[in-house]
Formats: C-alpha cells, structure tokens, sequence
C-alpha cells in the first residue's frame, strides 16, 4: 500500500474506490467481533478454575488467628491475604486494606468519602469551591467517569514516553489548591503500556502541593500483568515518599481482577497515616467485613509471590501471541504508510493507536458497521473529547487468534478508509 499522504486527490479517489469495494464485502459477512474492553479470554479464566475447590464442604474454613471466614467481621481482610497483597504492592501489609471483587469500586468510595468527609483536616471537596483533577491521557475511561460523576473538573494532561508531563503537573499542582489529585496507572498503563521513569515516580514523590488534600490515585492494575520475561520494574512510590516525607500523597489500588476471575476477584488499597486510618473508619461504616471466604480461597490458591508469578506466566503466553498478531499486522499495513502509529507495550491489556487527525470517530463508527465493536473514540479523554479525533484504545486479549486476526483486518481496512477520505477532503 502506498504512502498515503504522498498522493495526490485522484490517486487518493481511486483508491478509496478499491477500498470501499472491499469494505463493502466484509459486510456482507455479518461479523460479530468485540474488542471493547480488555476482558480476560476464557482461556485465561480456565487458568483459575480449580481455585473454586480451594474451600468447599470438606475444607477448613479458618484463616490465621482462627477466624471463621463464614462469619462477619475483619474489616481490613484476613492476614494472609494482606500478605499476598503485600507482595504484589510491595508495601507493608499494615498498610493494606482488601477490599471486594473490585479496586474501581474502592476508587469510587475513596473519593466519595473525600467529597463528603475531605481527608482529615481539610474541609470536604464539596464544600471547596471548582475542584479539580489532572487526568494524564490518553487514559482509562472508568477514572474520568468517576471524576465526571461527582462533578470534578478534569484537566487533560500530556503523556510522554516515561509517564505524564512532570513539568506541566508540577506547575499546577504547586500553584493552583483547587487541584485535588491525579489519576495514574503507572505501570503498563492503560491505553499506552508504559511503565513511569524511576524520575517521574521521583518527581511525585517530591511534589509540594499548593493543597494539602492534594492525593495520586496510584492504580497499580498491572503490577504482574506482564507480556515477556523481561518484566519493567516500577519504582516503589511509597518508599520515594518516605524519603521526601511525602506519605499523605499516594493512594495506592490493585486487584486479582486479571489474575484470577474478572468478576470475582480480590482488591486492595494502600495508604499510609491518616489515610489509612481515616479510610478503615469510614469502610467501617458502610460493611462489616468483604467476603473472606473469596480472600481464603485466593491465597490457598495462589500462595505467594512466586506461585503468583509463574501462574502469570500462563498469562503471558496466551496474551503474547495476541498482541504480537496485532503487532504484525500494523507493521504490514502501515510501516509504509504512516497513517497510523502505535505502542508496542510490554505489559498490560492494551495498545494506543494514533491515527492522522479527524478520523478515530470515523474509523470506529466504520468498525462498528463492519461489524467490530470497539472503544468509543474520544473515551481516553476527559468527557470523551480527544481534541485531536486521533486515539483508540485496542484491546486484544479476548477474541481468539482467529476472531482476532479478522479483527485486525477489518480495523486496518478501516483506518485506510477513514484517512483516504480525510485526505481527499483537505485536498478538496
């Protein structure tokens, strides 16, 4: 295929024509294909199975302590599974509190009880006055969700190839004490798969907020989750933050959600001083306890660091295959014709892809005609506007090869469509 933005308009015209006619065929087949989110595959679920026996009629229903974990109570999760969860934050299990099946559920309760309570000392964001959020994008959909629920305004910030721009969030989060935090996904992060700098993770730590109820929202998602054996080590933000005397400001979440069973899975958050406490008192009030027999279940399950990470392995080479398929076909369709680029990530559920500007809408809405479901363009963005109409989010993990090989076709016929007649239209 040709450079594209070396035609002229009727090279371009006749092009899209033999393009169309192939557009046209694909529909004819009735395609049925999801890549929307970035769902497990049955195949990885499969990996979990035999964690359902792991507490049945026979077992013992005990955890450490002899606690019954049929029963109510241990708000902050049974021993063991702190330990595991310890493991994997790579903080002191003191600081953990597990949560239920969900860590965005956590999030959500995190910044609720800040809206209604505020931190500690500071009075509840919504008695403050035009609070705000810095939301590196692209980013994950569900973050700014949360954020637009509750009426907090979002500042779009820029993501570089080490993590989001430190000298723009420095700026404005030393200048400006509306702003309440950040959301970050550091490691693998969601779209782009990029694991922050040992200097951007520095840099937070250092961060002196013009506010003090200023808080990072350190969404850890894919602490193990990765795609090679050459796994990208993320600096430990609390142990940076203990340096620069700077605890108050992460909040840490994670989950087993792409560890074992999607939706019935393990969360946790992490926080020191007075957030973990104010935090442990405000659960207190709405549960008594999340449900222990899953925690039990999981850690007979999974055991520890090493069990776990070899148990990802498994993972890995179902995931791998997939994303190198997607991979492949970009640099076929597109390594001569620079109409799209991509990350290559090394861990993590997604790959960003960059069209020219004006035709991610498009090229999606041509998708969903063809039959293939995908995220909403703009949804990486704060309210769903990416200002450039460039950015979708590619989730490769759950079709099959098959199912994901046609994916991939129709996506790259796609682009090629939505840019041959962007390109006609500005040389019209």
């Amino acid at each position: 295929m040709p450079n594209f933005l070396k035609l002229n308009k009727d090279e371009l015209l006749k092009i899209k024509s033999d393009l169309k006619q192939q557009y046209e065929n694909i529909k004819k087949l009735g395609l049925n294909l999801d890549m929307s989110r970035g769902k497990p595959s049955p195949e990885q679920l499969d990996l979990s199975t035999s964690m359902l026996d792991a507490v049945n009629s026979s077992s013992n229903y005990f955890s450490k302590g002899n606690i019954d974990c049929r029963n109510y109570g241990v708000l902050d999760g049974i021993d063991e599974m702190k330990e595991l969860m310890s493991q994997i934050m790579e903080v002191d299990k003191n600081n953990i509190i597990i949560g239920g099946n969900s860590s965005l559920s956590l999030m959500f309760d995190t910044i609720s009880h800040f809206m209604t309570h505020g931190t500690s000392k500071d009075p509840a964001w919504i008695k403050q006055k035009d609070i705000k959020f810095l939301c590196p994008c692209p980013g994950y959909d569900r973050h700014f969700s949360i954020t637009e629920y509750f009426g907090i305004k979002m500042i779009p910030i820029k993501m570089n190839s080490d993590g989001p721009d430190m000298d723009e969030i420095q700026k404005l989060v030393e200048n400006d004490s509306t702003i309440k935090g950040i959301w970050c996904v550091p490691k693998y992060s969601n779209p782009q798969g990029i694991t922050y700098s040992d200097e951007v993770v520095t840099r937070f730590a250092k961060l002196k907020p013009a506010a003090n109820d200023f808080r990072i929202f350190w969404d850890n998602a894919y602490a193990v989750h990765g795609l090679t054996n050459h796994e990208e080590k993320l600096l430990n933000i609390f142990e940076k933050c203990e340096k620069y005397n700077s605890c108050n400001l992460p909040i840490m979440f994670c989950s087993t959600s792409k560890i074992t069973f999607a939706g019935a899975g393990i969360s946790a958050i992490a926080c020191q001083g007075e957030n973990l406490e104010n935090l442990k008192k405000r659960f207190s009030f709405k549960i008594i306890g999340y449900d222990k027999l899953n925690q039990l279940r999981h850690y007979r399950f999974l055991k520890n660091i090493n069990i776990l990470k070899y148990h990802m392995k498994k993972h890995a080479q179902i995931l791998n295959p997939k994303f190198s398929l997607v991979i492949n076909k970009f640099n076929d369709n597109f390594s001569n014709n620079p109409i799209l680029s991509w990350t290559n990530p090394k861990g993590g559920y997604f790959i960003s892809v960059e069209t020219i500007n004006g035709c991610a809408k498009e090229t999606v809405r041509y998708c969903k005609e063809a039959g293939l479901k995908l995220t909403s363009a703009g949804s990486t963005y704060p309210y769903g506007i990416d200002p450039n109409d460039s950015n979708i989010r590619i989730a490769p993990s759950y079709p099959d090869i098959k199912e994901l090989g046609m994916a991939m076709d129709v996506f790259c016929l796609c682009v090629k469509l939505a840019a041959a007649e962007k390109l006609i239209k500005d040389k019209t």
